[in-house]
């Protein structure tokens, strides 16, 4: 059973059609990887955490050596070594990016710091207790642990 475009001009369109248009509506922006700059090696692999713009210069005269940090209206990107998200639960509003993709954004963010050598990362351990502290967070080691 189809249905005539409004025209009256000959397309059909089935259910599978609307099915298809509807999903494509919804789809989220187009993911982006973040890129390593030129001169920039990562022997560890590369992840990001992003933390809502706001956060951002609350965080960097906290961090005592900053890596790359890319950013957009709605978020700065911080890039760490692969897997540090291993056994850290990362503060709310902070999203954690295996890959170094930004799942949301409608374009890739711009770099906004570039540090000194050929590594592009921020420690981890540093950056997540700097975010916890601008977010008002205690870390997860820190809370009580109920029986």
């Amino acid at each position: 059973m189809g249905m005539r475009a409004a025209s009256g001009v000959g397309q059909v369109l089935n259910l599978d059609t609307l099915v298809r248009l509807q999903r494509g509506r919804q789809a989220p922006a187009t993911p982006h990887r973040l890129p390593l700059p030129a001169g920039m090696t990562a022997p560890m692999g590369c992840d990001a955490v992003a933390a809502p713009a706001r956060y951002g210069p609350l965080v960097l005269p906290r961090l005592p050596r900053v890596g790359c940090v890319f950013a957009d209206e709605a978020h700065w990107w911080w890039l760490v070594p692969a897997d540090s998200d291993y056994a850290l639960e990362w503060p709310a509003p902070a999203q954690y990016a295996a890959g170094a993709v930004v799942p949301d954004a409608p374009a890739v963010p711009g770099l906004i710091h570039r540090p000194d050598g050929t590594l592009p990362y921020t420690p981890p351990i540093p950056l997540y207790l700097a975010l916890c502290r601008v977010m008002g967070t205690t870390p997860t080691w820190s809370r009580p642990i109920s029986a």
